[in-house]
């Protein structure tokens, strides 16, 4: 379960504390009605490196009800990850329906995404994976 909506919204605030590696951050969040709310924005990073975050936060169960995670350098996607399910391609199973796009073919290459949920944050995780990125 994700922590209390204010808690949540605090910790997306405090991230450029928590990674050196992030330069700017425009994340904010809003809520859209009595039981959900939304997060939008981007994290920048160095190298050209720009995630853009949305996220729909289910405020009765404590939980991300959908979301879309972009990465892009120099304005080029690299990868995307998402939840819409494609419960034909068996390859996905082991993380129905969380799934990341990838070069070769981005649309359609699609990998299972271990690291990602609709409990928790998922940001850590991609912050993380972007600093190894970085590192290579």
């Amino acid at each position: 379960m994700l922590p209390s909506f204010p808690d949540y919204a605090a910790f997306l605030v405090s991230l450029p504390e928590h990674y050196a590696a992030i330069q700017s951050s425009t994340l904010h969040t809003f809520t859209i009605g009595p039981l959900s709310a939304e997060v939008e924005g981007t994290v920048t990073f160095p190298g050209g490196y720009v995630l853009d975050i949305w996220e729909l936060i289910d405020l009765d169960n404590g939980t991300i009800r959908y979301y879309s995670y972009e990465l892009e350098k120099n304005g080029e996607r690299v990868w995307w990850y998402d939840p819409q399910a494609h419960p034909n391609d068996p390859s996905l199973a082991s993380t129905h329906p969380h799934h990341k796009h990838v070069h070769p073919d981005i649309k359609h290459n699609r990998i299972p995404a271990p690291g990602l949920s609709f409990s928790g944050p998922n940001l850590p995780f991609l912050i993380e994976e972007i600093i190894q990125l970085l590192a290579e």
